[in-house]
């Protein structure tokens, strides 16, 4: 099973190596989750303007981890 931070990692294209590598601890993310969460909020921002729906959230400890959405037909997908 992947994890939501590993496939955050493999889609920027970081191995677990590089992520370890970028900021200098094992197991950790190289980015700031403040910045991610921001990012989040403003593409579901974006997404209910253009007619999509925020059914809700999920978060993962203290961290937003995505945030389920329908669109306008109702096919439900995610924003992570």
């Amino acid at each position: 099973m992947i994890t939501i931070m590993a496939a955050a990692a493999w889609l920027i294209g970081l191995s677990d190596a590089s992520a370890a590598a970028a900021n200098g601890v094992a197991g950790e993310p190289p980015w700031d989750m403040a910045e991610r969460e921001r990012l989040i909020r403003a593409k579901v921002d974006q997404l209910v303007a253009a007619g999509a729906t925020a059914v809700r959230e999920e978060s993962y400890g203290d961290q937003l981890g995505h945030v389920v959405m329908n669109d306008p037909e109702g096919d439900e997908f995610c924003v992570a």
